[in-house]
């Protein structure tokens, strides 16, 4: 087995809210700014009036809050809302302008940001994911400040997918003493990782801002989980007016606690820059020790054990609160995916927000972090690739620099399908991109979504400049490509692309139905794609690949193939876009855990001339079905090459369809479905009935339409009009109907396939939040939230 080990051990927040290193002096800034849709002369100038301007809290996507029109620039695969130009400015007040440094960070602005401080020009970020900082000091002045930004997403469509617009991240400012600890400008890693003890190196850059030389301790020290403090050092140095010093400690861990998917245990390294007995900076960093591996032969290994991959692409948007981050939905996305047995998340085709790595730190789940979709040719008339060479380098070290620290980043992406990736002119520019990141992080591997590999990849094509081939999809060159590159380790970075939406089933079961006049996906793992089961068998069976990246975890705004307008948002989610698991949700759970997994689909509500084709995803040995307590027939697993059981033109009798699902001869779950009748009430479930009063916090609230007896009506579609008293308020609605055109941010929503979504956020003020659902004909329901 030939193999490359790289150890490594990574920083990341103790605070999921916060970004995962961070400076005493830093704070979140995404309060209180005023907002105007549409361009203004003048708006940078701190005395310009915007006191009619709208207020309001960040992270903010005035795409979501707009109407779906097909006429809207960035059209349907842009999720048909729309762009534009809008501006945010901010006053504030502030101290210690002559003797402190003050930063402004944003996580992320889409697109095309231009930032002013008290009518001060400090630069422009065209690329709509990056994280950028500004010096603000020089302009600063003792008392009142403006800041100004400026949002240019008028030029579409400019993205595959929908991006929405605005400050749609976090912003913090950061204030230090001139003598401080470099922004992303800490990196750890260890040399040796044994189970008695790990050797754990720090790469420590401070900065001397004043006009003199300073002499100065790093005074380090290492935190484990329960408070006790593991390890420490103190180092001096001289550093002269206007430049930095870079210390480099290292610390012996005595009988370390690994960061691994199962148990993502955390240390935090406390940094504080002293001068003459005085701390100027502190910077307290939280990291995981762990150590990683790809093969040539048998994939991944985490901490020397074989791990298989078992990913999913996701994007960045949130379904119905649009791309303005937030941690709880994020959250959420990933408590739901870890129920299914998801271990690695593809941050397709962008670097995430920060945030979002630290919950994949805390949670337990290797990333693959990548930085374009496109280069120099682009994919989209007005995308990325118009400002690629004069900014994929700096984009690219910023993205490694900030993110190089996170124990669950195994790998860096330096792009998707891109369109030159068999062109041997492209070779220098795959080259420069690896070497960028080599320079800054030599601890993981570099790798690129290719599918162009019909042609000889060995001469003509990116492959030389990646330690890790990712293919995406091309199924039938896997084996090929393996004897043509032996020596290579190869993972599958996006597979499946099946068409699936909730609730509804097109049959035949064995007949593929792809194109359909309601503008559906059949949930049957039969609309079109290739198959769930397919794709995951053919990387299952073969070692070498060390995963997959599942095309995607959850439904996205935008890109509605196989349809366009009115559909606005994918199909290819194994959770819809609301976070309701499809049927498919519950195969990868029987594939990808151990727990005992019996799933009946589809639904028990037809017409009594119809018969129906009945599937059941499990990993019992046998499964045996019952139509109103008499049996049917007996399945086994080891009778087919399916990864499913299937009983095929059942005649439908209305009642209770039961399966039993049995492991070494005993019963071990089961499930049924139910004939339903009509709606006759509302039911109102919360995935949390106790939130924080932060102004932020989410509570998820399940709208489901039950018949008499408590059944789900599987084909209910009533509107259901929402009102909401006390501490909070309606942050997004929805349904995950892809052609669905109600707004997301209405107060009312239709059911689709029986059920709908409402998202309460709370305010800052503790209480009690009212949830009241009223549909026609039906008695009025209620939820109480309890904000903290």
């Amino acid at each position: 087995m030939k193999r490359i080990l790289f150890t490594f051990i990574a920083l990341i927040c103790l605070d999921v809210a916060q970004l995962f290193a961070q400076s005493a002096g830093r704070e979140n800034f995404d309060l209180h700014w005023m907002f105007h849709l549409g361009d203004v002369p003048d708006a940078e100038k701190p005395g310009f009036p915007d006191h009619d301007w709208r207020r309001l809290d960040l992270p903010h996507d005035w795409s979501i809050e707009g109407s779906f029109r097909p006429d809207n620039p960035a059209a349907a695969e842009g999720g048909a809302l729309p762009g534009g130009i809008g501006w945010y400015r901010k006053t504030f007040t502030i101290s210690g302008t002559k003797s402190l440094k003050h930063f402004i960070t944003f996580d992320g602005v889409y697109q095309n940001s231009k930032v002013w401080i008290n009518g001060q020009y400090l630069g422009n970020r065209p690329y709509g994911y990056a994280t950028f900082q500004y010096d603000m000091s020089p302009w600063l002045k003792e008392g009142v400040n403006v800041i100004a930004v400026r949002v240019d997403n008028s030029r579409q469509p400019n993205s595959r997918w929908y991006s929405g617009s605005g400050i749609y991240r976090h912003v913090w400012l950061t204030t230090s003493s001139p003598i401080h600890v470099n922004q992303w400008e800490t990196f750890v890693t260890t040399s040796k990782v044994l189970e008695k003890e790990a050797a754990v190196q720090a790469e420590t850059t401070i900065s001397n801002d004043t006009r003199e030389i300073v002499k100065i301790k790093l005074v380090s020290s290492v935190i484990d989980n329960s408070g006790k403090e593991v390890a420490s050092q103190t180092r001096t140095g001289k550093i002269p007016s206007g430049s930095q010093f870079t210390f480099n400690n290292t610390f012996t861990i005595t009988n370390p606690d690994l960061w691994n998917i199962a148990s993502p245990n955390l240390y935090r390294l406390v940094n504080k820059v002293v001068q003459n007995d005085q701390v100027k900076d502190t910077y307290t960093t939280t990291f995981g020790i762990r150590t990683i591996a790809f093969t040539t032969d048998s994939g991944f290994y985490l901490n020397g054990r074989n791990t298989k991959i078992l990913g999913v692409c996701l994007h960045h948007d949130l379904g119905s609160l649009g791309s303005a981050f937030n941690l709880r939905a994020a959250q959420r996305q990933l408590q739901i995916l870890k129920e299914m047995g998801c271990n690695a998340i593809r941050t397709s085709h962008n670097m995430p927000a920060p945030e979002l790595l630290d919950l994949c730190d805390k949670m337990g789940f290797v990333v693959m972090d990548e930085a374009f979709d496109c280069w120099t040719k682009g994919k989209s008339l007005y995308d990325f690739s118009l400002y690629f060479k004069d900014w994929h380098e700096k984009e690219l070290s910023d993205m490694v620099r900030r993110d190089r620290n996170h124990p669950s980043v195994v790998m860096w992406s330096i792009g998707n399908e891109i369109p030159q990736e068999s062109d041997s002119t492209v070779i220098p520019l795959a080259k420069n991109l690896s070497s960028v990141i080599k320079k800054l992080d030599n601890t993981r591997f570099i790798t690129c979504g290719l599918h162009e590999l019909a042609g000889d990849l060995g001469k003509n094509s990116i492959v030389p400049a990646l330690d890790l081939i990712g293919i995406n999809y091309s199924y039938s060159t896997y084996d090929a490509n393996k004897k043509k590159f032996p020596d290579m380790r190869f993972i599958a970075s996006e597979t499946t692309s099946q068409f699936n939406s909730r609730g509804v089933y097109h049959g035949p079961l064995d007949k593929t139905v792809g194109i359909s006049n309601d503008m559906q996906s059949s949930a049957y793992d039969n609309g079109g794609g290739r198959t769930h089961q397919v794709s995951w068998k053919m990387n299952r069976d073969r070692p070498f690949f060390a995963g997959m990246f599942v095309w995607t975890g959850f439904d996205y705004l935008g890109e509605p193939a196989p349809y366009t307008y009115p559909a606005v948002s994918s199909y290819f989610g194994i959770v819809d876009l609301c976070g309701f698991p499809k049927d498919i949700y519950y195969f990868y759970q029987s594939q990808w855990t151990q727990k005992p997994v019996l799933h009946l689909l589809p639904h028990w509500t037809w017409t009594s001339k119809d018969t129906v084709d009945v599937v059941a995803y499990t990993n019992c040995d046998e499964v045996r079905l019952y139509l109103n307590d008499k049996f049917i027939s007996t399945q086994k697993m080891s009778d087919n090459d399916n990864l499913s059981l299937s009983w095929k033109r059942i005649p439908f009798v209305p009642g209770t369809l039961r399966a039993e699902g049995f492991k070494n001869g005993s019963l071990v779950t089961k499930d049924e479905v139910h004939t339903a009748g009509v709606v006759s009430r509302i039911e109102l479930t919360a995935d949390r009935t106790s939130i924080d009063a932060d102004g932020k916090d989410l509570s998820f609230i399940t709208v489901k339409m039950k018949d008499a007896n408590g059944v789900l009506v599987p084909d209910a579609d009533n509107l259901i009009r929402f009102e909401v008293e006390g501490e909070g308020e309606i942050a997004g609605v929805g349904n995950g109907n892809p052609i669905s055109l109600e707004s997301n941010k209405g107060k009312q929503r239709r059911a689709f396939n029986g059920t709908c979504l409402v998202i309460l956020k709370s305010s800052v003020k503790k209480g009690v939040i009212v949830l009241k659902a009223k549909s026609l004909g039906l008695t009025d329901e209620r939820i109480t939230i309890q904000s903290h």
